[in-house]
């Protein structure tokens, strides 16, 4: 659906996971360039070499509490009980 969708989008979100599926440099490239592109999710790499690549914004998440992290992790926390983090956005 990405090729008949993201083409006519005034704004589209992508996920993280495009970077570890190899999908982002496709994905970005149906992108009009008009559009406003986010990158989000907790595997948004927050780097403003992406803005270079079209992209508006990158939403995603920065450890500040390693130890809680791992406490959380450790014990199967959801993503929603992670203690330790930081929701971040990065704008162009």
């Amino acid at each position: 659906k990405a090729l008949s969708l993201v083409p006519q989008s005034d704004v589209v979100g992508i996920t993280g996971t495009a970077f570890t599926n190899h999908t982002i440099e496709h994905l970005l490239s149906l992108c009009r360039p008009e559009a406003y592109v986010v990158i989000l999710g907790g595997t948004a790499p927050l780097s403003p070499v992406l803005f270079d690549y079209g992209v508006d914004a990158v939403s995603g998440t920065k450890v500040v509490n390693p130890e809680a992290v791992l406490r959380c992790v450790s014990q199967g926390a959801t993503f929603r009980q992670i203690k330790g983090i930081r929701l971040l956005t990065m704008k162009k």
